[in-house]
């Protein structure tokens, strides 16, 4: 995994219903809330002598606890995410490591997510060697990015089953979400925990099971109705047993099908979903009142039941002079992660900026206070571009920049750099000293080429930056994924800007998330077999129903493209 903040570990025992947010799951009487795979929290009580107790051990909330709450828990959820090392020393620091190595020899029901797994292994090579817990042979390692394989790992993969594993008995390849750079490898001196693989390059250790101890390096609480089902199994093996298990088809990773959330106020101050025509997003009518496509916090839950694989907030008010009162978006993440089992990206204004009083707020603040919310990753843009002229202008990672920061503490695969360009066309590939490309379609005096010229402040400001430079630095400084937009085409139901995917999409090595453009099922097979994108994006074609989210994976199904069912 990548660099996250740790302070020292709290365990709360839950005593009152256990819920994964909403529906409520109700078991007996304890209760669990899920919030975001850096994040979790948990409703307290006194604890109680009930065998489906759950203690959850939350190595970041900062309340110091003993071993003796490992020891005494019923049962151990330990989710994780961020570095190995980091993660080590906190654990061995507060003599956690000890209790944990017992507690899970002794058979105790136990329950690893992402980091949790790869603890228990011999050693991580994660700004190492560092030592693991040494529960089970082998190696972490980091995924090679020379194969072909975008690094960071993200999306939906598919399991295969090795043996019983008693949580993962009716999802036998099916699609889970994984987020993640390093993993393990299965070897003959570990098959015996292995209980799960999948594959991305190579076939690496997607869960482990012996006796009552299971781990998995995807994230259940991410993984829809199929990850709620695996939770389920584990706090409550006994309730549910499939006379038939369900085998799906899933057999590699899918392309993602992300629904966009374009959020900004409206003329009454109510937060709205809205929609552009290459960035403006007014009504063209007397009145020119902000176009009103919904609620969306309505939305993101529909979307999530319609089938998207991500739900994607743009705020586009952005709340520039105080990101942190933006307390109406705050809220739509805490009430839309309590419906939505899928990944939450959140964007619009998070920067370093001073308040009112004169009090300086870090973009990490800001970015920590979305991911409390809700979020699972943010999406930064005009910060970006900045960072990376100022970095190809240098030389020099200052370590300052939002980007830097955020990607620095909580890892690279929760920080999304969003590109705008628009395209600049040329005579020659010599006019500019910029990346350009040969154009599908010519310019509107027949100029053959085109340079993409990034743009700050919502499209209203050019930069002396190409999107291909910018795309380049932005990897280097940290960004795990590349949200790439295209303001010619935003709107215009015409298609992707293919020529401009494709150029980014083969200069990098992290996702590239193709966005604007869409207007049928066609063009989302188009991009998907014409370049490399892993993922594409969509609003105002979901928003106004013209085209079904279910719509679109049955298409590429049929054109046999992976997606998520």
């Amino acid at each position: 995994m990548e660099s996250s903040a740790l302070t020292s570990p709290q365990f709360t025992t839950a005593a009152t219903p256990l819920r994964f947010r909403t529906p409520p799951l109700k078991l007996h009487r304890n209760t669990v809330t899920f919030k975001s795979p850096a994040k979790y929290s948990v409703r307290t009580s006194a604890a109680s002598g009930n065998d489906s107790a759950v203690t959850l051990f939350d190595y970041g909330a900062g309340n110091v606890q003993t071993p003796e709450d490992i020891l005494n828990a019923k049962r151990l959820i330990f989710p994780g995410v961020g570095a190995f090392a980091a993660m080590m020393d906190v654990i061995n620091q507060n003599g956690m490591a000890d209790a944990l190595r017992t507690y899970i020899e002794k058979d105790r029901p136990f329950l690893g997510i992402c980091l949790g797994l790869q603890l228990l292994f011999e050693s991580s090579e994660e700004n190492g060697p560092v030592k693991g817990l040494g529960l089970i042979p082998g190696v972490v390692g980091r995924f090679d990015s020379s194969n072909g394989c975008r690094v960071p790992h993200i999306g939906w993969n598919a399991l295969q089953t090795k043996k019983d594993s008693v949580i993962l008995d009716d999802v036998a390849n099916r699609h889970v979400y994984f987020v993640h750079s390093y993993r393990a490898v299965p070897s003959k001196e570990n098959e015996e925990w292995v209980s799960s693989t999948c594959n991305y390059g190579i076939d690496f250790i997607s869960s482990i099971r012996r006796g009552n101890v299971h781990a998995v390096q995807f994230h259940p609480e991410k993984s829809g109705d199929v990850g709620l089902s695996i939770l389920r199994k584990f706090l409550l093996p006994n309730s549910s047993k499939t006379k038939k298990p369900f085998e799906g088809k899933a057999t590699k990773l899918a392309k993602r099908v992300i629904a966009c959330l374009d959020v900004r106020t409206n003329d009454n101050g109510d937060l709205v979903v809205t929609k552009g025509d290459q960035y403006d997003v007014r009504e063209q009518t007397k009145e020119n009142e902000v176009r009103n496509l919904g609620k969306p916090v309505e939305l993101a839950g529909q979307y999530y039941l319609d089938g998207a694989d991500e739900v994607s907030f743009l705020n586009i008010t952005g709340f520039r002079d105080f990101p942190l009162g933006d307390l109406p978006m705050l809220q739509i993440l805490k009430y839309t992660s309590e419906n939505v089992f899928v990944p939450l990206t959140v964007g619009g204004g998070i920067r370093d900026f001073t308040d009112a009083n004169g009090r300086h707020y870090t973009s990490l603040e800001v970015a920590s206070e979305y991911f409390r919310s809700g979020a699972d990753k943010i999406s930064i843009g005009s910060d970006a571009v900045y960072a990376a002229e100022e970095y190809i202008k240098t030389g020099i990672k200052t370590g300052k920049s939002s980007l830097e920061q955020i990607s620095r503490v909580y890892g690279n695969q929760a920080v999304v750099v969003s590109i705008d360009p628009r395209r600049q066309y040329l005579t020659s590939p010599y006019e500019i000293g910029f990346k350009s490309v040969k154009v599908t379609n010519p310019g509107p005096n027949g100029e053959e080429y085109a340079w993409y010229q990034c743009t700050v402040n919502g499209g209203r400001e050019g930069r002396p930056i190409g999107a291909y430079e910018l795309a380049k630095a932005v990897e280097e400084l940290g960004a795990g994924e590349i949200l790439l937009n295209c303001i010619d085409c935003d709107g215009q139901g015409k298609g992707f800007d293919i020529d401009l995917i494709k150029l980014i999409s083969d200069a990098v090595s992290i996702p590239v998330i193709a966005s604007s453009g869409a207007g049928t099922v066609g063009h989302f097979s188009e991009v998907f077999s014409q370049t490399n994108a892993s993922a594409a994006l969509a609003a105002g074609i979901f928003h106004r129903k013209e085209v079904p989210i279910q719509a679109v994976k049955d298409h590429l199904l049929k054109e046999g493209i992976e997606v998520r069912m």
